[in-house]
This record gives C-alpha cells, structure tokens and sequence, in this order.
C-alpha cells in the first residue's frame, strides 16, 4: 500500500514501513525504513544548521540529513547518489522535488534488464519526480512495495531535460540513508575456489567502504548482495538490512559512515570505469534494487528474499518445478572422451536413478583441450559420430534426458570464428589483448556478435533432444575499450539471454562462471540454478553454502558429489557426507560412476532415492542455518516445508575431536505443540523438545562427519 499524506509518502509492505516527505524547500527527506508504523503526516524538517557545514541561501544545510537520492558539492559533502558533468564541467547539482506517480498493480520493467515481476501478487509503485533546473537533470526514483512482502524495489531514470550533451559519471540504483547506531556490515567476499565467504565487521565513524567489482561480471571476489545489521542482530533477532542488486556486471555497494554517525549505503553500477552519454531527450536506466527488511535478523531476511526471489523474479518455468537429479561428465573425462566412454557413464547412471545426463566441455569444433574450438558451435564428428543428436537419442533410448554444455561469449584466437572475425572480440586498438583460460571475450555490445550467439546456440538447441543448459563464462574481463563498456556488455548479455531462454521455454538452464563467478539475481531471472563454486568439496562447499543461501534460495544453489580425492584441493571425504551436504541445493553428480564399486554404487542408488524425497523440501521450504561454519567446528542447516509437517535437518562435525562431548543442537521454524517421527529410526518427538531441548547427532569418529535426520509431523 502506498499513501500520500500531505507532503508524506508511507508505503507500507507485510511487516515493514518507508517514509519519505518533501521539506517546505523541496527536498526528499528520508524518515523512516523498518517495522511497519501506522499511517500519519510524519512531514519534518532536520535540515537545520550544523557548526562548519555548508549551508544555502535558506540557512539549510543537508550535510546531516537523511535524504532519498543526495546530490554532491552544494550543501553536502558526503558521497552522491548520482554525479553528473554539467556543460560548463562541472558536477555541481541539486535536486528538488517536482511532482509524484502511484501506479496500483504494477512494477516496473527496466529497459533492457531483468526485474521482479508482479505475478499473482498486489503491488503499487510510486514515481518521484527530482529536477535540476540549472543542470537540465530530471530524475525519476521509482519505489514499488508488495503487499505481502516486506521488501522495497528500487531504481532510477536519469533524463536530459537541457538543450546540450550531459555526462553521467555514477548512477546509484538506490541510496538509504540509516540514523546513528551501532552497525554492522555484512558482505561476501572470496575468490575462484571459495566464493561468497562470510565477512562481518563494524562500521565505524569515518568508515568509507566500497564492496565492489570491476572484473567484468557480478564475481567470484564481492558480491552484489550485501546487509546492514545491529551489532548484536544474529541469525533469529535483531534488525536487519538487506541489498540486493538484480545485476550480472560491475557493481559496487557504497557504505559510508559520517562525521555524525549517521550511516549511508548505496547499491548499483560500479562508478569505476563508468560513463554515459545523455543526449538531448535521452535517458539512462539502472538496474533494479531490492531492498529487505527483517527484525528477525539474518535468517528472517534470508527467508524473505529467498521467498521473493523463487516466486518472482526467476521467469522458468523451471523455477516451480524439481530439478533432474543429473550427472556431468567434466571430472570423469575432461576433454579424452568419446562416444562410447559416455554411454557407458550414462548407463551406469541410469541404474542409480539417475535422470539427466550433461555433456560438459569438448563437443564442438577442434575442441580436445582448452586452447582451441571455442566459438564453433559445430559438432566435432571425430568424437562424436552420431552427432549430438544421435547421442541424444540414444541418452534418452537409456532413460535419461539430454543436457550440453556452452560457452558462447568467448572465443579461442585458434577457432575458425576468430579467423574470420578478429574485431568481434573485445579489444583496445595497438594494444595486444590478454588471454585467460587461453581465451577472449566477444564484444557483446555488438548487434552483430549477439544475434551470432543466439543463432549458433538456437541451431544446436534445435536439432536434438536437449533439455538442459549449462552455461558458461570462464575468464574475468580485461581490455574494456571504453568508460561505459561493461555495462553496454551486460545488457547484450541479457539481449541474448532474453531471446535462448524466451525461445526455448522448456530447457532447464543453469548458470556458471568459473564456477560461482556470476552467482547473481540477474543471472537467476533466467536460469533457476547456478553452479555455486568449482569448488566441489564437501568440507569447502559447507562455508560456501552455508553463506550463499543468506542472499539465495536454496533452489537456485547446484551442488554436485564429485569423486575423491578432491579435484580442486585433494581432500578426501565419504560419500556419505558429499551427498549430505549437497542435498542442501540442486542435487547431482560429477564423476566417473563406471569407475565405482558395486557398493558405492548401491550407496548412491539410496541417495538418488532420499533426494526424490526431499528435492521438493528443498525448493519451497523455509531455510534454517543453525551453527555456522565460520565459527563452530559444526555446520548445521535444517529445512521446514511452509505448513511444517517436513524436517530435513543436517549438521557436520568438521574435525574429529579426542574426548569432548559434541553438543546438543536445537531446531528451529518447527509447530512446538506438534509432534515428529525420524522417518528412519521411527523415533518420535515433540516439536518443542526438537527446539527447546535439541538432539545430540551421532557422528562417525573421523574428520568431516556428518548426520542427518528427516522428520514428517504424525
């Protein structure tokens, strides 16, 4: 609901409130973002005068003010929302109040990007209208609110109103400024290997802290998710913050503490390497925030934009569907395969259960290592001599579905494509471009390249069986030719992800970069899973997981139990607890299944069978995080279906510890006056004794144990 009293804007979600008012001068002031506050004209002024601070010809002075979308270098010095070149050369700019939209039942579509989408839901949006009269600068910050969400959608459209040329040299999506208090930030950081890392630190006075990226793509080192936190809220209590930017390109979240205390925090395009040109008439658009809210601390935010983000954002149809539980040939075979070699994995999957079967890297052009082929999206025949169609069919003559591996944005400079299009790789001229992965990147900025892209992959999509997607970006992005490039190359992006996954509907899609490099809400409005990390470890994928699932729904996590010794660090973990830890996300394998005893294999048919038994848990239930691995010797996680009558609750005892009692772990989420059976042991117990009182697990006596523990309400 949105209500407009006097000069006051209320919009009002589930549980939450966010109130703005126009000052008797024009400006936006910010009031009040948290629990939801019964309606009133809470129009005031805190625009007064402060000792050594800039004030205008009203005595004003906004250096201390909570503002909407501030403005730089008139009456305040702390960092803006927006810089613009006026043109003359300077940046100078004030915004003022100049006139409001409410639109019931309708969110906005941002040009040329993914968002929220309204599906069944009410919603309203709210369009304020700033202008710079001198500047020529008209801004529009939209605002739309869910009734049954308690989440806040932002962005902004910055447009030339003047007769000349204006340069914008930052365009934030959204800005809050948070009153004085005792504050944390939360952020994840990493690299390839162990992406989204949890980090945690106070923000102090004086504190000016960029969590960004400008490596071409959302990330593997910070990303676009980040959160605000009481310094004493945890994963049950305390108010929470959360910012999400629905972006796949460099981003950066802003957060700055000032002179005063008082805590501001910005989410959007990355201002680094970032310029665009508004002639007159034109405008610019950024990517879709969305801000959370949650006086139930970190696991009550998770849950609310875990909510939001598989019911409307994600527009697959495989988004409200179980996901096949799928076998990837990449660690059984790399690029020494042939046609045989893979029929033989998939018919040793199909006796496990096993559904879908995915052929990974090395299919096409001269592709037998990772120097050359990329770019050729022609089937490489000495491989594979029925083709892929023919190997589809007879994939799915054993039972299983077909799935293929791309990766369509780079190039190989040893591809038939490349020779015959140098310029359509990203470049800087009389400069020698550099290679990752023995790899370039396509200049999707280019109409040209991206219809390329969409019809190479769409004549292969065409012409077999395929019902999985694996999609690939295996390089960080280097040799950017201009200010403004990255992100002409991010809506390419989605030009092309519109047109594959709008064409072909019924293809489950999953993202991948480098592993977790592009784990992001604009990645996730097209394919409803993502590969999280590379990183496949059971023991690594706990920290990774575990942290991933605070910004994303489990639903959107691809988890794989892969062989052992570990291809990316060597460790050595059961099968067992490789599959415990997995079903915490879309569940698979990749490994060589031929190579597997006959008791392995029969281990794997019982885990094939309990995720058919979980994976529908595991896309709508509620996430609970327990212990974390960031500060215990445990990890433990549980899932509660919406109307609790199904428990999936896991934990893992890290290191082996010589005589120490391991403690009790409490539940969480569960009906206290219900009561539940182990489905295995036949054990019943009282939803409150599972909370308040907790179980002990058994953990086998080694490093890297795990247990678990399914329940149904009897």
């Amino acid at each position: 609901m949105i209500i407009k009293n006097n000069n006051t804007f209320h919009l009002q979600g589930r549980n939450i409130s966010y109130i703005m008012a126009v000052d008797s001068f024009g400006n936006l002031i910010h009031i009040h973002y948290g629990r939801k506050l019964h309606d009133k004209d809470y129009d005031k002024t805190n625009t007064k005068y402060v000792n050594w601070a800039a004030y205008d010809e009203n005595n004003i002075t906004l250096e201390n003010t909570q503002q909407e979308y501030p403005s730089y270098g008139h009456t305040d010095l702390r960092n803006p929302a927006y810089t613009v070149k006026n043109v003359d050369g300077n940046s100078i700019s004030q915004l003022k109040y100049k006139d409001y939209t409410i639109k019931e039942n309708y969110i906005p579509e941002i040009e040329g990007m993914p968002s929220l989408f309204i599906e069944n839901k009410s919603a309203q949006t709210l369009e304020i209208t700033l202008e710079d009269k001198i500047s020529g600068v008209e801004v529009v910050l939209s605002y739309s609110v869910f009734d049954d969400y308690d989440v806040i959608l932002r962005n902004t459209r910055i447009h030339n109103i003047s007769d000349s040329t204006i340069e914008i040299d930052s365009a934030y999506s959204a800005n809050l400024d948070i009153a004085k208090g005792n504050y944390d930030l939360i952020y994840f950081s990493g690299g390839w290997g162990r992406e989204r890392e949890f980090c945690r630190s106070e923000i102090q006075q004086g504190a000016k802290i960029d969590i960004s990226n400008a490596r071409g793509g959302s990330g593997h080192t910070l990303n676009p998710f980040i959160m605000v936190s009481e310094h004493n809220a945890d994963e049950d209590k305390g108010n929470v913050y959360g910012f999400s930017l629905i972006y796949s390109g460099n981003h950066s979240s802003m957060i700055e503490c000032d002179q005063y205390g008082n805590i501001r925090v910005q989410q959007g395009i990355n201002p680094f390497m970032f310029k665009w040109t508004l002639e007159k008439g034109e405008s610019f658009v950024t990517p879709q925030c969305v801000m959370c809210y949650s006086e139930n601390g970190i696991g009550g935010l998770s849950r609310e934009l875990n909510d939001v983000y598989r019911t409307n954002l994600c527009r697959s149809k495989w988004a409200d569907k179980d996901r096949p539980i799928l076998i990837n040939n990449w660690e059984a075979t790399y690029f020494d395969f042939d046609e045989d070699k893979l029929l033989s994995i998939a018919k040793r999957a199909k006796e496990a259960g096993v559904e879908l079967f995915v052929l990974d890297d090395g299919w096409f052009g001269t592709r037998n290592d990772d120097f050359s082929g990329l770019g050729d999206w022609t089937v490489n025949y000495d491989k594979l001599p029925s083709g892929i169609d023919g190997l589809a069919k007879k994939i799915n003559d054993i039972g299983l579905k077909f799935g293929l591996w791309f990766e369509p944005e780079m190039v190989n400079p040893d591809s038939d494509l490349y020779r015959a299009h140098p310029d359509w790789a990203i470049s800087v001229p009389n400069r020698i471009s550099s290679l990752s992965r023995n790899q370039l990147i396509l200049d999707l900025s280019r109409d040209d390249v991206c219809d390329y892209i969409i019809t190479a992959v769409s004549d292969v999509l065409k012409s077999a069986n395929i019902e999985y997607v694996k999609w690939d970006m295996n390089r960080p992005m280097t040799d950017m030719p201009y200010e403004g490039y990255n992100h002409k190359y991010t809506l390419g992006f989605y030009k092309i992800m519109d047109a594959i996954t709008g064409a072909f509907p019924n293809i489950l899609f999953e993202g991948c970069s480098g592993g977790g490099g592009r784990f992001d809400a604009g990645v996730l409005a097209y394919m409803p899973q993502i590969w999280t990390s590379d990183n496949s470890d059971a023991a690594a994928r706990l920290k990774i997981q575990y942290a991933t699932s605070m910004g994303y729904p489990v639903s959107a996590i691809s988890a794989h139990v892969t062989a052992v010794p570990n291809h990316q660090n060597g460790r050595i973990t059961s099968l067992k607890m490789r599959a415990d830890t997995a079903y915490a996300g879309v569940f698979g394998y990749e490994l060589d299944i031929t190579k597997m005893s006959d008791t392995e294999l029969a281990e794997i048919k019982k885990q094939v069978e309990t995720d058919k038994k979980l994976r529908t848990l595991m896309r709508t239930g509620d996430f609970y995080r327990i212990l974390s691995p960031y500060e215990t010797n445990y990890c433990s996680w549980e899932m509660v279906s919406k109307d609790k009558k199904e428990v999936f609750f896991y934990s893992a005892k890290i290191f082996s510890v010589a005589n120490s009692h391991d403690i009790r772990i409490k539940l969480k989420g569960l009906d206290a006056e219900a009561k539940y059976m182990d489905t295995v042991t036949g054990e019943v117990y009282g939803g409150d004794e599972l909370m308040y009182y907790g179980v002990e697990p058994k953990y086998d006596m080694h490093d890297f144990a795990s247990y678990t523990m399914m329940l149904n309400r009897v």
